[in-house]
């Protein structure tokens, strides 16, 4: 398989990262004002600043995509199945399992107190963590693992139709797993939040994207956009995912810097759940599947990967922005990024595993 040679962001992206998180924190610590009025900005919980930055980020992505081959990895059921079997039969459970022995049994001696939740009701802090693990679980990604899927050289229209259909399902799916996981009798979920964030995140950049590409090659030629428009293209992408990871971090940086050992026992069985769904995804059903790299890559990451931005306005929707659910989902955010860059780089060194 040929290596493309790594752009300058590219081959740093994990010190990227890790600085502009450190970077978030800082200006949410430093500067809570200037936090907390971008956060406001936001239309049914979707913060407006962050929907720019995804749109960037997922623009040059879709740009890429040759919607011919989109239609020809339709036909290909294999890997499709695979995400939509992980996601939807194991990893809701697995969280779940996963979570309560971690934080209702390791850990539970670490959590103590109680708090009040938006609706009133008294629970114990480390039910309320578990309870934004189960919204982190039920929440596959629809946005950013394009982005994983692209830096490990997967198959983007494959990841595209996966996206889209895990997009639809989390519409049917996300309430009533969630009531059944919670043990609530209903389940408010936020349509508004994730209709508008599965438009800004997917559908809209998705639509530029097919035009654009489709009136530049029309106006200069393959050879053009191939040579030109994308090489100017390139790093928008990345430098959109940082900028993205400053707000988002910017927004919860004092929530972080005060709860650092909290955040250490929510991370772990986080941790965990994210290797052992990537690990079945890709190592065991991928292989048994006969699947090739380009398509095992990015049915295993959707997996192990969250919609996090859903998973935080669920938590805070039925439990408060300062619950222990909230907190939880937060933490998801801050494992995800340097992991799914950890998994990426993976992929890459092990796709030898995949040749058949």
């Amino acid at each position: 398989m040929p290596e493309k040679k790594l752009s300058f962001f590219e081959r740093y992206l994990t010190v990227w990262v890790l600085l502009c998180i450190t970077g978030g924190i800082t200006l949410g610590k430093i500067a809570p004002d200037v936090a907390t009025k971008l956060n406001d900005f936001s239309i049914y919980q979707v913060s407006i600043p962050i929907a720019i930055c995804l749109f960037f980020m997922m623009y040059p992505i879709m740009v890429k995509i040759d919607f011919s081959q989109v239609l020809k990895s339709a036909k290909t059921p294999k890997p499709v199945f695979l995400t939509l079997f992980i996601n939807w039969a194991i990893k809701p459970f697995t969280m779940f399992a996963i979570a309560y022995f971690f934080l209702g049994y390791l850990f539970k001696d670490f959590l103590p107190g109680t708090e009040i939740l938006a609706n009133g009701e008294e629970v114990e802090l480390w039910r309320s963590y578990i309870a934004g693990t189960i919204l982190l679980g039920i929440a596959p990604c629809t946005a950013m693992v394009l982005m994983w899927s692209y830096l490990a050289k997967g198959n983007d229209g494959l990841t595209l139709v996966m996206v889209a259909i895990n997009s639809l399902l989390m519409l049917l799916l996300y309430g009533p797993l969630g009531s059944l996981l919670l043990n609530v009798n209903s389940m408010p979920v936020p349509w508004e939040t994730m209709l508008l964030s599965v438009s800004i995140y997917v559908a809209l950049p998705l639509i530029a994207g097919y035009l654009s590409r489709k009136w530049i090659i029309k106006s200069k030629g393959m050879q053009w956009f191939n040579e030109k428009f994308l090489h100017w293209l390139t790093p928008i992408s990345i430098t959109a995912l940082l900028l993205t990871l400053i707000l988002l971090f910017s927004f919860k940086g004092e929530v972080i810097i005060n709860n650092p050992l909290t955040i250490l026992w929510i991370a772990i069985p986080l941790f965990v759940q994210t290797i052992f769904i990537f690990s079945l995804g890709y190592f065991v059903f991928a292989r048994w599947l006969k699947l090739s790299y380009q398509d095992a890559a990015p049915a295993a990451m959707i997996g192990a990967s969250n919609h996090f931005e859903v998973a935080i306005a669920t938590a805070v929707i039925l439990f408060g922005l300062s619950s222990g659910a909230a907190l939880a989902t937060v933490v998801g955010v801050l494992i995800e990024v340097p992991l799914m860059l950890m998994l990426v780089s993976l992929c890459k060194r092990t796709s030898h595993l995949f040749d058949n």
